[in-house]
């Protein structure tokens, strides 16, 4: 071979080579694709308990409406706000939030993403819960009513969700997923939170959150409503309530959180109230019991909710605080004057002579999205009650 005919064939070698690289790189995501890493879920410390100081901090994120980013405008503003307003509004006040209050839980109480908006649910769902991912914070979520309008059912929202890292979800309790009780929905869950360590509770449930699917949208007698707890759901939370109590030496306060109100909720027009009540209560016209069942249950001492956006009061029935959340996303409708808010909870234990003791009070209050996240509408919902406690193991040993 002459040195000419030589370097013909190494040229030809070279450019089939660049030729096949090139092939590679154009096709290689379609042919090996089944060679991708899998993502493995980074899961949250549990179980939940006190800090060392004897509080638990819960962050409340009513209706974040999350469509597909920075190119999903927000809704109600100011006309000065609306050109560079979307979705990043709401990430950067959640990131605000989380900084802020640095809270042990962060419950997303439904509506997390507006369907109509999100072209790819489960994309939209990683940007709307992204910063609570990123503060590897423990986080728990339900859904509203429009979570399910894109690409994804209810069942399978809630099941990509509990699988997102951080996140303590749940589809249905274990005891429902293996076929001994039948429950309705997706979403309901309960969460125990414990002692701090070194306190005697460590390896005790002080304080017990059940979190609800209160549905989306029904037809009743042919007229369009929205939905509400089902009686399944409610044998279940009875149930729940029910061993919660006697796995604890004393009567454990909890709090329940669902997206709908419940019809009860529109009394409150006429009762004393913390906070601002500026919008109908959006219910169903379905009574389904749910306020009997927690007045019976006596450890539920506040329900969160969320829906309505323009309410953001707390009031009493029977009892027991229902608390609206206030409307958070910016894609949500709100009132262009009326910033968006979140709520924040707080449970506090009493201090023994030598440890910490039983859950004292629950407290609250809410921030706004201004420069300084102002502090509004604090206030306390539960003080712990001796003859409360007595009176209920009266009636336990009946």
């Amino acid at each position: 071979m002459t040195a000419h005919q030589w370097r013909s064939s190494l040229l030809l070698v070279l450019a089939i080579s660049i030729a096949l690289l090139q092939l590679e790189s154009l096709f290689s995501h379609l042919i090996f694709v089944n060679l991708a890493r899998p993502h493995i879920k980074r899961s949250a410390e549990l179980p939940l308990r006190f800090r060392h100081d004897g509080t638990f901090k819960v962050l409340q994120v009513a209706d974040m409406h999350f469509g597909n980013g920075e190119v999903t405008r927000c809704k109600d503003v100011l006309d000065s706000e609306f050109g560079w307003c979307s979705d990043l509004n709401t990430t950067r006040f959640l990131r605000r939030m989380i900084e802020a209050e640095r809270p042990d839980l962060i419950a997303f109480t439904g509506d997390n993403i507006f369907g109509p908006s999100a072209t790819d649910a489960a994309e939209s769902l990683f940007r709307a819960f992204a910063p609570a991912m990123k503060s590897e914070i423990p986080w728990a979520a339900i859904l509203g009513n429009h979570d399910q309008e894109s690409s994804m059912n209810r069942e399978e929202l809630m099941s990509f969700i509990s699988l997102m890292d951080y996140s303590i979800s749940q589809v249905n309790p274990p005891s429902v997923a293996g076929g001994t009780m039948r429950i309705e929905g997706f979403g309901n869950y309960h969460i125990k939170v414990y002692g701090p360590f070194g306190s005697g509770l460590d390896n005790t449930s002080i304080l017990n959150l059940y979190f609800l699917d209160s549905g989306d949208r029904e037809v009743v007698n042919g007229r369009k409503t929205y939905g509400w707890i089902r009686e399944s759901q409610l044998n279940w939370l009875r149930s729940t309530s029910q061993q919660a109590q006697t796995e604890s030496p004393s009567l454990s306060p909890a709090l329940a959180f669902f997206h709908i109100p419940i019809p009860e909720v529109r009394n409150l027009w006429f009762k004393k109230i913390q906070g601002t009540f500026q919008e109908y209560v959006a219910c169903s016209s379905v009574n389904s019991g749910v306020l009997n069942s927690l007045v019976s249950m006596r450890d539920v001492k506040a329900v969160f909710i969320g829906h309505d956006h323009l309410n953001d009061f707390c009031g009493e029935l029977d009892q027991i605080s229902f608390c609206y959340g206030g409307g958070f996303g910016y894609h949500a409708y709100g009132r262009a004057s009326w910033p968006r808010r979140a709520r924040v909870i707080t449970a506090e234990l009493r201090k023994g002579s030598e440890t910490w003791r039983e859950v004292q009070r629950i407290r609250t209050w809410k921030r706004i999205d201004d420069e300084k996240l102002t502090k509004i509408d604090e206030q306390v919902l539960w003080t712990h009650h001796p003859l409360e406690q007595d009176s209920f193991h009266a009636q336990m040993y009946v």
